[in-house]
């Protein structure tokens, strides 16, 4: 009797990402038309809201301390709005026995295999003045402040922008193209800030978690993803700009 193949690399990458990005999770998320409706209003309205308190909470000079309560204010309504617009589901997703669980590992190995991208990524914006100035700048609140708190702030606004973003605003923009749509609208929402890196990862991470929630159907997997990626950079990028300085002087 021949043994069984063991799947290569390849083969294993190539089924994790069609179960992680490609290939959606069965679900039935009707809604009647009168609460899609609704849900546009709500969704049209929080990020209009949002997308100014996050502009103007980004500019605040780093230390001051109503940078704190800003970004709270951000969190708040991009919750509030998703919350308010109507049904969030968590998802689920598909597992090795067929079955479907909740997208955790998953979503952790993505939101890790994104940092890893982005870290190597920053070596080289770390070169660029145009490009490093805008991050150091934002970076300043973390290394004048208090890490812990802008820490508990990163996650609060992760949590609150997927809620957001692939909880509500997904939901309302219908079926044709939601996630280039959303994907596109979140890092229209970056561009007020004048942090060039910032509208890039918001285009990589809206792109990673659109996918996510077209594939699980809810919204655990995409805020495990933004967890992940959003305290990672914050821990580690001035590590990844450190490096940058030791390599190109």
């Amino acid at each position: 009797m021949r043994p069984s193949a063991v799947p290569g690399p390849v083969s294993e990458l190539r089924a994790f990402v069609r179960a992680s990005l490609v290939r959606p999770v069965p679900r039935d998320h009707q809604e009647s038309d009168a609460a899609f409706r609704r849900r546009r209003v709500v969704a049209a309205i929080t990020l209009v809201l949002g997308a100014v308190a996050l502009a103007v909470a980004l500019r605040i000079e780093p230390g001051d301390p109503l940078f704190y309560l800003a970004t709270l204010v951000v969190a708040v309504i991009w919750s509030a709005g998703a919350l308010a617009s109507g049904t969030l589901h968590v998802g689920w997703a598909h597992t090795r026995d067929q079955r479907t669980a909740r997208p955790v590992v998953q979503s952790l190995t993505l939101g890790v295999a994104l940092l890893l991208v982005f870290l190597l990524g920053a070596i080289v914006v770390g070169a660029v003045p145009w490009l490093r100035g805008p991050v150091d700048d934002l970076l300043d609140h973390a290394r004048y402040g208090s890490l812990p708190l802008v820490a508990l702030l990163t996650a609060l606004n992760g949590v609150a922008e997927e809620l957001y973003f692939r909880g509500g605003l997904y939901a309302a923009v219908g079926r044709r193209h939601p996630v280039a749509i959303t994907t596109v609208i979140y890092a229209l929402t970056t561009v007020g800030t004048g942090v060039p890196l910032l509208v890039l990862a918001a285009l990589a991470l809206g792109l990673v978690t659109g996918l996510q929630r077209r594939v699980t159907g809810g919204v655990l997997g995409p805020i495990i993803t933004h967890l992940t990626w959003s305290l990672g950079m914050l821990l580690l990028l001035p590590y990844g700009l450190d490096l940058s300085d030791r390599i190109f002087g």
